[in-house]
């Protein structure tokens, strides 16, 4: 069975204003352009003008091959998440155009991936051109477009691997496909650039023409659009992601803060609210692919050449794919020092979806969860592997550390850095509320990590350094023990996507459910394990 990647774009001039898409269809095997699609489509919105370029490319494979399998890429992440079914479709213009998407193809036969704007180029020039044309009165001509020509060749797409959905083959086999196409491509989950309106003739996506306009859209408008589960916070503690009912905002799941779970990277220096000074900044670099920088693994320790402090490197590795190291650690390097990663039990604002950070109202536990506490207790007092209790300084964290230490019979201590991220004016809303209320703020913060909430909230990237920096203070002070950190979203998957090297967008990939148990033990030599995420057996 052949297999075809279409790439589709779409932009608007004004948002609604002059707008046309652009559609590329690839050999999957070989890289090679197959064919292309463009047409100004008069005044319309960037997603509607993005919908119709999925709809061309989509149609012009079927013109090819009828049977084919097809892997689309943009970078709208609003589309790719509408049509995998992830996220609800509101907007009247664009429900009919994403009905008929999905029947042109059976849906088994298409996946559908978001990359970054850099890598969709040639679909972005094909929307240019197509708008250009439209302002001079005329129909895109295939024959004048310069797209093709002034676009790399699409590298040949790895074949999709066989097996269980993130088994290791699989895993590994994408990480193969993201080194290879490393090579200047930006990191999957670097922020967009802003998209200002196109000015005639420019040469290539992004150039600035003569009078400084910049090729390219306006932001996206998701006006009406959410997620089929909302991206987010803890309803006490927020979850980043696209799932909304993991949010802690809670704490938001996937890297966002609503009660449910979070998580985040990179950004302003945060304040170290305990100690009454402020965090050294992250340097400012920019993103690279894996595998580009030439940089070694994100945490250092006893035993590596001497380099970054960890925190330095974990701040980078927020923005970008760690290159691992190579070649097995040593025979013995010791006992590893292990942090048992509680998230807290549910509290009245867990099950309403609403954020609930470090800058609300700091609810206690509901009968719920404390229930939820005391199984954690039970469950780890048979265990009996815990040498010492830590918690977060807010309430819901610090009763059920409390639980669960009375049960041990440890103490519990306090460290300031465990807190969950501070969502600002978001506090005690509802992802859908945020929406309503500060759509251009909740866009921005989901683009980006260094994107702060409404009213001088906390972004993820000044999550991740000041995580970083706590779990730097508690290894040094915990060598070789095995600790429970009771805390929150964020910085659970904070840790978990540091110690994996992975890119920020992994916030979103990862669902942690009230009082799950997760682990992470931290080797002599800098390098880090993850034994166990989301556990939740101990509840059953």
């Amino acid at each position: 069975m052949r297999e075809f990647v279409v790439e589709a774009d779409g932009g608007s001039r004004g948002n609604p204003g002059p707008a046309g898409y652009g559609a590329v269809v690839s050999d999957a095997a070989t890289g090679e352009t197959l064919a292309e699609a463009a047409e100004y489509i008069g005044v319309a919105t960037n997603n509607v003008a993005e919908y119709r370029g999925l709809l061309a490319g989509l149609r012009a494979a079927r013109e090819l091959d009828p049977d084919a399998r097809v892997r689309v890429r943009m970078d709208s992440k609003l589309v790719v998440e509408q049509m995998s079914g992830r996220w609800k479709i509101k907007h009247p213009a664009m429900k009919p155009l994403a009905a008929q998407a999905a029947t042109v193809f059976p849906p088994d036969r298409v996946t559908y991936e978001w990359i970054p704007r850099e890598r969709n180029t040639h679909a972005d020039r094909l929307a240019n051109e197509a708008m250009d044309a439209g302002r001079r009165g005329e129909s895109w001509s295939p024959a004048e477009s310069r797209a093709d020509l002034d676009t790399p060749p699409t590298a040949p797409v790895a074949p999709a691997p066989e097996g269980t959905p993130g088994d290791a083959t699989a895993g590994a086999a994408r990480v193969r496909e993201a080194l290879a196409s490393a090579g200047g491509a930006a990191a999957p989950g670097e922020p967009e650039p802003e998209r200002r309106p196109v000015a005639e003739g420019t040469a290539a996506a992004g150039a600035a023409d003569p009078a400084g306009t910049v090729r390219g859209r306006s932001t996206e408008d998701a006006s009406g659009e959410e997620p089929d589960t909302e991206p987010g916070p803890e309803a006490d503690d927020t979850q980043p992601g696209p799932r909304a009912d993991d949010t802690e905002a809670a704490d938001v799941q996937g890297g966002r803060g609503v009660e449910g779970d979070s998580g985040g990277a990179g950004g302003p220096a945060p304040t170290d609210r305990a100690r009454g000074r402020r965090a050294a900044e992250p340097p400012a670099t920019a993103v690279r692919a894996a595998g580009a920088s030439g940089e070694g693994p994100a945490v250092g320790g006893p035993g590596r050449p001497a380099g970054p402090a960890p925190a330095d490197a974990d701040r980078r590795a927020a923005q970008a794919v760690a290159t691992p190291s190579s070649g097995w650690a040593p025979a013995d390097m010791g006992a590893p020092a292990t942090f048992v990663l509680l998230r807290h039990g549910e509290t009245p604002l867990t099950p309403q979806k609403r954020f609930s950070g470090s800058g609300g109202s700091d609810p206690s536990l509901s009968d719920i969860g404390r229930e939820q506490a005391g199984k954690v207790a039970a469950a780890l007092a048979r265990r009996g592997t815990v040498q010492a209790v830590v918690a977060s300084p807010l309430a819901r964290t610090r009763e059920t550390a409390r639980i669960v230490a009375a049960r041990l019979g440890l103490d519990v201590a306090v460290e300031d850095g465990l807190r969950e991220t501070d969502f600002g004016a978001w506090e005690g809303l509802t992802f859908g509320e945020v929406r309503e209320r500060y759509p251009e703020d909740l866009d921005a913060w989901l683009a980006s990590p260094d994107a702060e909430p409404t009213g001088g909230g906390e972004s993820f990237a000044a999550t991740a350094a000041r995580v970083a920096e706590a779990r730097d203070r508690l290894l040094a002070e915990y060598r070789g023990r095995t600790v429970l950190l009771v805390t929150h979203v964020t910085p659970i998957k904070m840790m978990i996507r540091l110690a994996l090297g992975a890119p920020p967008e992994a916030l979103f990939r990862m669902e942690l459910s009230a009082a799950s148990l997760s682990a992470v033990a931290y080797y002599a030599d800098g390098n880090a394990s993850v034994r166990l995420f989301n556990d939740t057996s101990h509840l059953r």
